[in-house]
């Protein structure tokens, strides 16, 4: 029998899988892990009690109504993105240019709006919905052909693709200047409010909620139950063994690459139409990157990215809350953001992989 020294320390292993129930309580602990280390931060920082300082996260994103609500719409926004980004990811295609297909959407949104106020405002808003899904689709076709065609790196096509679209958009932020001379479109169409999401309900955004729950069940549906939604994943498993399976692997790239940048680009239109009513280079505001977390974290699962979507807005407004209650710089309240999300983002490596200590086979023998 060999001695416990002769061993290696830790072994790891690759799970064949893993029950559900259990991949939900390693990151429910790894949750509570991050609180407990950003609480013994705060407590370093700023000398208060750490549950004081998260009941003041909470009371940033949920506290009032009008909170609630603004939490809820950032949410459904990074939920779009999210399910966007899903369909290629899940092909292993990594397209970083999520923030560039919002820009483009939110600039043809916001074309339609100061071009065309005087349609009726379903015709409208339906001009301003396509017309930001197709701006979106072109702008993901474009490195996705060059990819199938001539096999280019896309994580560095698409990323390029973001700093055109941002000139694109400063662009036509001169274009529509308005006041002349306050490089900055101002809120489109003020007084008539054309081209606005329109209130249900008495609540301004709870279109934004409809349009991007029906976005997460066609998507939902799409992946798991279509053919094209087989060739996705075969593709994103092997693309040799989607070849030899007869799937035209550039056709699926072309095509999930298109769906990819509309659903992007439909997230400028919400984000234009339904949120801010006007446009500008940080329309996108970070969130087609901090979407890929998400789709990522969810296994491409539109149901859990709603939640992975929820917990990432409620740390983001509760950050900048604290950061304003306690006049701590911004810097504490996204450190304690980063941290949480490290911790989450670590617990994936837990739910992949089976770790055992010396010793621990024999003893469980």
């Amino acid at each position: 029998m060999r001695k416990d020294s002769s061993e290696p320390l830790v072994r790891i292993s690759k799970r064949a899988t893993i029950a559900s129930w259990k991949a939900w309580l390693i990151r429910i602990a790894a949750l509570f892990a991050a609180l407990v280390i950003c609480a013994v931060i705060i407590y370093a920082i700023t000398k208060m009690n750490p549950l004081k300082v998260y009941g003041t996260m909470f009371q940033g994103a949920f506290g009032t109504s009008k909170r609630l609500w603004v939490t809820i719409r950032d949410i459904m926004m990074m939920q779009c993105i999210a399910i966007g980004l899903a369909p290629v990811f899940k092909m292993r295609f990594w397209n970083i240019g999520a923030e560039g297909q919002i820009l483009v959407g939110g600039c043809a949104a916001a074309a339609c709006m100061i071009y065309f106020p005087n349609i009726p405002l379903g015709l409208l808003l339906a001009l301003m919905a396509i017309s930001s899904a197709v701006a979106g689709a072109i702008w993901g076709l474009i490195p996705a052909i060059f990819k199938a065609k001539w096999n280019t790196n896309e994580t560095l096509f698409t990323l390029m693709m973001n700093y055109v679209a941002i000139q694109l958009t400063s662009y036509c932020v001169a274009l529509w200047e308005n006041p002349y001379g306050s490089n900055s479109v101002g809120i489109i169409n003020p007084v008539s409010h054309s081209g606005w999401l329109p209130s249900v309900f008495g609540q301004a955004y709870t279109l934004n909620v409809v349009i991007v729950l029906l976005l997460s069940l066609l998507m939902y549906v799409y992946l798991r139950y279509s053919k094209q939604g087989f060739e996705i994943a075969v593709v994103g498993e092997s693309e040799n063994t989607a070849r030899y399976a007869g799937i035209n692997v550039g056709k699926v790239i072309i095509r999930t690459m298109a769906i990819s940048g509309a659903v992007c680009g439909i997230a400028g239109f919400l984000a234009v139409s339904g949120a801010s009513h006007t446009i500008s280079t940080s329309t996108a505001g970070g969130k087609g990157f901090t979407a890929i977390i998400v789709a990522w974290m969810a296994k491409f699962n539109a149901w859990v990215m709603l939640l992975i979507s929820a917990l990432i807005v409620f740390l983001e407004r509760g950050a900048v809350e604290i950061a304003s209650a306690y006049n701590l710089s911004n810097h504490v309240s996204e450190m304690i953001t980063g941290i949480i999300l490290f911790f989450l983002i670590g617990s994936e490596f837990f739910i992949n992989y089976n770790v055992k200590f010396r010793g621990a086979a024999r003893r469980a023998e």
